[in-house]
């Protein structure tokens, strides 16, 4: 931005410019301003100089923008922070350095504590910085995506005092000069220099003016100040000479004449004088029509009939042009009113500074927006942006438009004079109540706007109106608009007269004159990121080629601090080149959030609460403002400010001249500059010498914040200036009246606010007295606030601390008020009359009179003339409504009354908030309490005069008060410390004056509590109860001096300590006379002294004496514990009775037999196999009472042998039960089961167990073989109940004769969800919706669904196996019932009916009741029941094939059932071939129903697998072994198959083809069987779990059994032809020499054959293998063969079993009967495993029984029918899921 030419064309030589940067406003474009006429309107300027938001924006918190990165900026403790320099050298100006502290940890706790411990010292710079504590580091708690804020633009050669009066002068002159058609187009030259004329005004003035210079010859002298220093010209002083008469001299003369004018017209407006001065003003009040006087409609409402009379006078007499001539000088007119932003001529961003404010705008933006501005490039006017800059002093326009909406008297009326509201502080931080909302969820304001004095009328168009007659424009001949504040005036209507229209621009006098407005212009809207990319492109943009190359670098020097602070006073001291920066300043915490953490935004972050957060430290517990009752934004609530590089503050101190800390959250160095408070008066001095031009008509100038000085010119005129840098992370403190200034060197964001310490209220009340003279509004009343602490409310009482500088500023307080009191009522009283205040009635005094307490709204209570708060008294006007304080009241024209009417009390009131007894009763009252400490130091001082030795209780009393007292007293300490030394004498003498019966504890036996605590003493207690201690008492209370009742009693004690002692000594001589009775109370006497005495210890060790012989007599021949005879005999040995006493050697006796007793016990309990005789002798010995013993032992011997008793006792009860001829007496399984687990526990079996172990295992074999009828022979033995839980469940569904009968093929009823995950039983026939039934299983329809395509019969895909996505719908199913040959899918073996009634039969012969009894009768019955209905079906003569639906619906019904059926089955599938056959060969006879599950792999095939081999030898060496002990078990079992089988081949008789018949049944012809063929219209692969059929040779064709009997020794050889295996059950029978001896043969086989093969190696060595004798006794009642041998040599009787014992055989065949298949490619190692779903599974149970029965025993639970369906279920789920 360069320097704007002057109007005409002068320009600025050399001048040259930067603007802020080439960003414009990026969250928001600026609103245009514009009213409809081609000039820009001036902008509005409030009391801070700062240009209020005028565009209308939508509300900033629902702006959201890019997130500012705070890693970008510098910060406390990150690696973008700047270093700490020691201390800055060649600050320029030669500053000097303020302090800085840096507290420790300690003292960083208490802030007002610290800043009190520093204040001495750096109250003497102004302004200190302090550094936290490294770990002090609160976090940034703003978010920066809403943070949004506008900044002020700020032109940094217009802030300068001298050089804006400099700019604001040429501006005016330049004016003058273009309206008198006399353009000053360029800069006058002299010597080829521009010649700076308002240098040559000042310096013409400094020497007394045109014509003394002239006369004294003065202007060579004058030519060297303006700098001609070098060769003078001859002509110098004639050029100065010419230039001063050509340009000066008349724009001088006409300030001579039109300043009085304007500056009565400025006064008129302001209310009173422009001199600070609480002086009525001197302008009376005109009786004539005026802008006060007249109503709304007089034209000539805009004047005073006086200064209109004074300005023509002027233009009459001294204009300088003719009477109407067009560039005559224009009349000084009243109605001119005057601009918000210096109408005459400068504005803030005028950067010419000459510039007419109305010339044509710049090409600017759509919307208003300044157009870009790059670096370096011209800029002509400021006037680019759209201003609106409210005044301080009033309103840009004229007076007619300040009050055309009402007249000034009704106006002051409703606002009660709030057309000089703003004569506030300068931030404006105190809000109305009733004109702005308050922030929700608070009662604080959120600003107080800046109101100018006088309102105008912003309806009203610019220049509609005259500003003299308030006519339209169109009225009259011709229209006049000036130039520079737009107001409009009629040529007729000015004085004198225009009669002819100037063709040039015009600017009216108040223009010409100039009113001294000054403020900053309004800037962007920014978030802190979009501010921190202008500031980093201005600060680059500025410093890129104004840097010094570094040569070996070869790249410009970085910037300094020191290059950006000399650069700063550069730029503001240069009067051509014009900076602009921007500065977001005075931002609400309240409505822009603060930087620091806060309770309600974070109330878990603990730097919320931190004394240091500057939400906190205004209201801390030291500080006077939290007795403001309302909040103040940006004095007890913190602003914020967003600043960049050359952004400035003002020079300024803080309102009511308080303290202020300032901290910065990050960003740049911001420099402070200080002057400390006892040069306060020398700054103002010397701003006002420098530029007295903006005092003149701104006397307030200082209160704006828009002035600087360089600090040299303070120095010279004697102002001790100091500097600091503050960076991010650090405070800045300033002091009270402290005036402080500074600038930004970059983008940076700090936080400030306002605190008080008690030491700042003096400074508080010369800072309201301040600002009433120079009529500011205070943020707060100061009265207000001293009466808050004076009453306590907001502190919850009155404290002394507070008291202490309290009174004396209630007392200054109470005088000034008496004062104004008295004052006013001496001249209210100078009218003769009766009035209450001069001890007369009230009737004839016409002053109203009230003392009203109540609270009033602020704007009540505020002296409309200086501004004043009128706390305790104030009076009001009822005709204007206007309020004022004592010190105006009556004196100022707050009505057209007379004044001495006014004070007369005329339509008046008088308000007394406090009545005079009451201010004096209240200072009083704190007066006496900040005296409290003194007058307790007295109280101490008499009372240690009066008294030469002081009783104690006076004292406690003293101190009692004194610590009631919250001060530090310092005579408190000394007291109560003399007090606590006697307290403690007082307490320790106690323990010998009071009788501690405590201490007397009585048990049965005696003193024996008293023995003990003697006994357990430690060497303190000792020390403390010496007698000693009685005496040195007494000597001490002698020398501390002091009485008390203790000392008399403790000298009656030490007395009858003597006597006891004598008394003690003589029963202690004669010891045999005495009892018991008599020593003890000898020994209560003594014991209540509470000293160690020599005598009662020796009483009471003789006391315990007498007493041990009582208790060892009176305990002889009753029972003790071993405990308590070893306690007996210990305190003996401690009461030293001798060895020879009767009861002592006695005792000891006792003591060594229960030892030995003791010691036998341990034995007994701990061995491993327990005599229980022998223990049972030593609890009979025990029980007599014969020794003495431990009862923990002793209860553990009566709890073995009652454990042992007992499990004895059932075991035989159990043995008992079960030789019970009747079975159902028998005991059931579960009672021998919870048995045995109860043995688990006793360490030695009783006797019988054996037995019992061996019928249980007798039972375990007939449920071994139920498992493996069913095909679970590897399952748990718990399983086999359950899973005939549900054979049965399935039976019921399948076998139903009444509810399922033959129907036609029919659809399934319904397509509803699947029921497969319902547990319950899902076949309900009394809901109609389950009456139809489907596939093998008969149950209701259930998920997918395949249809026989011959049959039409549907199947469930889970029945059959066929996993859904395998199924197409296009696929053609054959059921297994139409083609024999599709394979039906079982998960277990279907056991024969005949089998299982063979097994059920067995049933009777056991010793125990089996719990599947019950389920295996019904799965029979219900069976038989079915076999008997179906029997008709079955009769081939009777067999037809109409009959075939029928046979087929049978046979699904037992094919579906999970027991086989076997001559049902056979007939119904040969019948259905014959009549419907789809195969091409008949089916095979089945015998036999086994599970098509795959086999689970053997131990050696996992062991194979895990290590991906196919062969053992191919192992590890370790695993090796391991495998070929598998191959040894594997090929062990294989043989008992083979010799199993072998029996069964021999002895089955000739049967049926179709198996067994039923009662009734002919016999049939055998049929070939064939291989099946694959199922025709379905494809099913492997993984649909489909198997392949069994062959004729297959495990599923029909086998005998054979009578052991009759094998002979062939079944030996078949059975045991390994010569190894002989070899071993040889080697066990005959044993060996080193067994032990007692064992049986059976014990021995038992403990080396594997469980799998125990049976059968107890046959061979029953056969003959070693030695039968040995082996007969021990295995006739084990095995099936001793059992036959028995039975033949002794009689069938022999085992006393009941007569029924049924087919002992074929116990032996269901254990051994095994399959016999040839090796397969499943089988690399040849141990007989059968092809996959084929075959028996007994060689794979026997090697697989031992490790599935552990795995099922971990399971810890029995699976139910219920569970085995749903876990089938899943499995089919997951077949479905493929």
């Amino acid at each position: 931005m360069v320097s704007a030419s002057l109007t005409g064309g002068l320009a600025a030589p050399g001048g040259s410019g930067l603007t802020t940067s080439a960003r414009a406003s990026p969250a928001i474009a600026s609103a245009s301003n514009s009213t409809g006429s081609s000039k820009a309107k001036p902008a509005q300027v409030n009391s801070n100089g700062y240009h209020p938001t005028n565009p209308q924006i939508p509300p900033l918190s629902s702006m959201t923008s890019a997130k500012l990165d705070l890693r970008s900026v510098e910060r406390r403790g990150s690696p973008t922070a700047s270093k700490e320099p020691v201390q800055r050298k060649n600050r320029p100006h030669g500053l000097q350095e303020a302090p800085t502290y840096r507290p420790t940890e300690e003292e960083w706790k208490d802030p007002f504590e610290y800043i009190r411990k520093i204040r001495v010292e750096a109250q003497q710079y102004g302004l200190c910085k302090i550094i936290p504590p490294d770990s002090w580091n609160p976090p940034f708690a703003i978010d920066t995506e809403k943070f949004h804020f506008r900044t002020r633009k700020q032109e940094l050669n217009s802030v300068e005092g001298s050089t804006r009066a400099n700019l604001t002068y040429l501006d005016q002159l330049a004016k003058f000069h273009k309206q008198h058609g006399n353009n000053l187009t360029r800069w006058p030259y002299v010597d080829k220099k521009p010649l700076d004329l308002y240098r040559l005004k000042k310096a013409v003035e400094a020497r007394g003016g045109f014509d003394k210079v002239c006369k004294h010859k003065k202007w060579a002298e004058i030519g060297r100040d303006l700098g001609y220093s070098g060769k003078i010209m001859s002509s110098l002083s004639t050029s100065l000479k010419n230039s001063y008469q050509k340009w000066l001299c008349p724009y001088e003369e006409y300030l001579r004449i039109a300043k009085p004018g304007v500056h009565q017209q400025l006064e008129l407006e302001y209310g009173g004088p422009l001199t600070p001065s609480p002086a009525p003003s001197p302008m009376k009040r005109s009786n004539v029509q005026t802008p006060s006087s007249l109503r709304g409609d007089s034209p000539a409402r805009h004047a005073t009939d006086a200064l209109q009379a004074t300005m023509n006078g002027h233009s009459r007499d001294d204009s300088p042009k003719a009477t109407g001539s067009p560039l005559a000088a224009p009349q000084i007119s009243n109605g001119g009113g005057f601009t918000a932003i210096n109408s005459g001529g400068f504005t803030a961003v005028n950067s010419g500074g000459f510039t007419s404010v109305n010339r044509p705008l710049a090409v600017t933006e759509p919307n208003g927006l300044t157009p870009p501005k790059q670096f370096g490039t011209p800029f002509s006017s400021a006037k680019n942006t759209p201003e609106y800059r409210p005044s301080s002093l009033g309103p840009a326009n004229a007076l007619k438009r300040q009050l055309s909406c009402e007249s000034l008297d009704s106006k002051k009326e409703n606002s009660a004079d709030k057309d000089d509201s703003e004569a506030g502080s300068r931030r404006s931080k105190r809000l109305k109540k009733d004109t702005v909302p308050t922030v929700a969820g608070s009662h604080m304001s959120l600003f107080r706007p800046s109101v100018p004095r006088i309102h105008r009328d912003e309806a009203s168009a610019a220049a509609e109106k005259c500003e003299q007659c308030g006519k339209g424009r169109n009225v009259g001949n011709f229209f006049l608009q000036c130039e520079s504040c737009d107001h409009g005036y009629h040529g007729s209507c000015l004085d004198p007269q225009v009669k002819i229209k100037p063709e040039t621009e015009w600017n009216c006098p108040r223009c010409l004159v100039g009113d001294g407005q000054f403020g900053f212009e309004e800037g962007g809207l920014y978030s802190l990121k979009q501010f921190q990319e202008k500031a980093a492109d201005f600060k680059q943009g500025y410093f890129e080629n104004k840097m010094p190359v570094d040569p070996t670098l070869n790249c410009h020097r970085p910037v300094t601090e020191d290059d950006v602070e000399r650069e700063f006073w550069r730029l503001v001291a240069d009067l051509e080149e014009t900076v602009e920066v921007e500065y977001g300043a005075d931002i609400h915490c309240t409505t822009h959030g603060s930087g620091f953490p806060t309770l309600e935004k974070n109330p878990e972050d603990p730097y919320s609460t931190d004394p240091w957060n500057l939400n906190i430290l205004p209201l801390h517990d030291k500080s006077l403002f939290r007795h403001i009752k309302s909040d103040i934004s940006g004095m007890t609530v913190p602003w914020v400010y967003v600043g960049m590089i050359f952004s400035t503050f003002c020079w300024h101190n803080e309102d009511h001249y308080s303290y202020s800390a300032n901290y910065q959250h990050f960003g740049a160095t911001k420099t402070w500059y200080g002057i400390p408070a006892e040069d306060a008066e020398k700054f103002e001095n010397a701003m006002r010498e420098a530029v007295p031009e903006l005092f003149e008509t701104q006397p307030d100038l200082l209160f704006q914040l828009v002035t600087l000085l360089t600090p040299e010119q303070l120095k010279k005129a004697g102002v001790r200036v100091y500097a600091l840098d503050q960076r991010a992370g650090q405070f800045v403190i300033t002091f009270p009246q402290a005036y402080h200034a500074g600038f930004n060197h970059g983008f940076n964001f700090n936080e400030a606010v306002n605190f008080a310490p008690c030491d700042w209220e003096p400074y508080g009340l010369s800072g309201v007295e301040r600002l009433q003279l120079f009529r500011r509004q205070p943020c707060f009343s100061h009265d207000e606030l001293l009466w808050t602490a004076a009453e306590g409310t907001t502190t919850g009482g009155l404290t002394i601390d507070t008291a202490r500088w309290l009174a004396p500023a209630l007392e200054r307080i109470q005088r000034r008020e008496i004062a104004q009191r008295e004052e006013f009522m001496s001249k209210h009283l100078e009218t003769k009359h009766r009035c209450i205040f001069n001890g007369g009635g009230d009737e004839e005094c016409p002053l109203s009179f009230q003392v009203d307490d109540s609270d009033v709204p602020e704007d009540e209570y505020g002296c409309s003339y200086c501004k004043v708060y009128t706390y305790l008294s104030r009076f009001k006007c009822l005709k204007s409504g206007k309020v004022l304080c004592l010190l105006h009241a009556g004196s100022h024209a707050c009505c057209d009354l007379p004044e001495q009417t006014r004070f007369y009390g005329k339509e008046h009131i008088l308000y007394y908030r406090k009545a005079d007894d009451v201010i004096s009763s209240t200072s009083k009252k704190v007066e006496d309490k900040a005296h409290l400490p003194e007058a307790w130091e007295d109280k101490y001082e008499k009372t240690l005069e009066e008294e030469a030795i002081p009783s104690l209780k006076t004292l406690r009393a003293l101190l009692a008060e004194g610590e009631k007292i919250p001060y530090d007293l310092a005579s408190l300490p000394i007291l109560r410390d003399f007090v606590e030394r006697c307290n403690r004498w007082v307490e320790e003498a106690m323990n010998y004056t009071i009788r501690k019966q405590q201490n007397r504890r009585k048990d049965k036996t005696g003193h024996g509590s008293a023995r003990k605590s003697i006994g357990s003493q430690d060497q303190k207690d000792r020390e403390m109860r010496n007698v000693s201690n009685v005496y040195r008492l007494l000597d001490e209370a002698e020398q501390i001096g002091f009485e008390c009742p203790e000392v008399v009693q403790l000298q009656e004690r030490a007395e009858a300590i003597k006597a006891f002692q004598e008394n003690a000594k003589r029963a202690l001589d004669l010891r045999a006379a005495q009892t018991i009775e008599t020593v003890e109370e000898l020994l209560e006497e003594g014991q209540t002294f509470n000293v160690d005495i020599p005598e009662v210890e020796n009483l009471a060790r003789f006391l315990e004496q007498l007493k041990w012989n009582e208790k060892a007599k009176e305990n002889r021949g009753i029972f003790m514990t071993l405990g308590d005879v070893r306690d007996l005999i210990e305190d003996g040995k401690r009461l030293n009775i001798p060895a020879y006493n009767d009861h002592f050697s006695f005792y000891n006796e006792q003591l060594s037999a229960g030892h030995q007793w003791e010691k036998k016990a341990q034995e007994l309990i701990n061995a491993d196999n327990i005599n229980y005789s022998q223990l049972q002798a030593l609890s009979d010995q025990a029980g007599a009472h014969a020794l003495p013993v431990s009862p923990n032992t002793l209860s553990s011997v009566k709890q073995i042998l009652h454990k042992y008793l007992e499990a004895h006792r059932q075991v035989m009860d159990l043995m008992q039960r079960s030789q019970e001829a009747d079975y159902t007496k028998r005991p059931r399984y579960s009672e021998v089961v919870d048995l045995m687990k109860k043995l688990e526990e006793v360490q030695a079996k009783p006797g019988g167990t054996v037995d019992l172990e061996k019928q249980q295992r007798r039972h375990e074999d007939w449920m071994r073989k139920g498992k493996k009828l069913f095909g679970k022979t590897n399952a748990p033995l718990h399983i086999l109940k359950s899973h005939m839980d549900y054979v049965l469940d399935h039976n019921l569904d399948c076998f139903d004769i009444t509810r399922d009968r033959p129907r036609l093929p029919g659809e399934p009823a319904s397509r509803e969800p699947s029921t497969e995950g319902d547990t319950s039983k899902p076949n309900q026939f009394e809901d109609p919706r389950f009456r139809d039934v489907f596939c093998l299983c008969r149950r209701t329809e259930a998920g997918l669904m395949i249809e026989c395509e011959l049959c039409h019969e549907w199947y469930h895909s889970k029945c059959l196996k066929v996993a859904r996505g395998k199924y197409k719908e296009e696929d053609k199913y054959t059921c297994p019932i139409c083609d024999w040959r599709v394979k039906i899918p079982r998960d277990a073996a279907r056991p024969k009916l005949e089998e299982l009634q063979l097994w059920h039969e067995e049933i009777r012969d056991l010793p125990f009741q089996p719990d599947e009894e019950e389920v295996l009768s019904k799965i029979i019955d219900n069976a038989m029941e079915f076999r008997n209905f179906v029997a008709s079906y079955c009769n081939p003569v009777l067999s037809t094939a109409s009959e075939a639906e029928t046979q087929r619906f049978y046979l699904r019904k037992i094919e579906g059932a999970e027991i086989l059926l076997a001559f049902e089955t056979n007939f119904f599938r040969q019948e259905l071939h014959k009549w419907n056959p789809v195969a091409p060969e008949p089916p095979p006879v089945l015998d036999s129903s086994k599970s098509t599950r795959k086999q689970r792999p053997t131990k050696l095939q996992k062991l194979l697998a895990q290590h991906g081999v196919d062969n053992p030898e191919e192992l590890p060496e370790p695993q090796r072994s391991q495998a070929y002990a598998l191959q040894r078990k594997a090929q062990n079992a294989e043989l008992a198959a083979r010799v199993a089988a072998a029996q069964s081949e021999a002895s089955a008789p000739c049967s049926h083809p179709y198996g067994p018949s039923a009662p009734g049944q002919p016999p049939f012809t055998s049929r070939q069987s064939s291989d099946q063929p694959p199922t025709p219209g379905l494809s099913i692969t492997s993984s649909s779990h489909a198997h392949t059929g069994h062959g004729p040779d297959s495990a599923s064709s029909s086998r005998a059994v054979i009578n052991p009997g009759s094998a002979g020794l062939d079944i030996q050889a078949d059975m045991f032809s390994s010569k190894w295996n002989m070899q071993v059950v040889a080697d066990l029978v005959r044993g060996n020499p080193n067994d032990d001896p007692s064992r049986s043969v059976e014990e021995r086989i038992r403990s080396a054959v594997e469980p799998e093969l125990l049976v059968d190696a107890l046959h061979a060595a029953e056969l003959g293998y070693g030695d039968p004798q040995k082996a007969d006794a021990s295995l006739d009642r084990e095995t099936i063969f001793g059992r036959r041998r028995a039975e033949i040599l002794y009689g069938p009787n022999v085992w006393q079993l009941t007569p029924n014992y049924r087919n002992p055989d074929q116990q032996f065949v269901g254990r051994t009967t095994a399959a016999v298949t040839a090796p397969s490619k499943n089988d690399p190692i040849g141990i007989g495993v059968d092809q996959e779903g084929e075959g028996d599974d007994t060689m794979f149970d026997m090697i697989n029984q031992d490790e599935d029965e552990d795995a099922a025993g971990a399971a810890g639970k029995n699976p139910t029918a219920d569970s085995l369906e749903t876990e089938r279920n899943g499995m089919d789920l997951l077949l479905d899921d493929e």
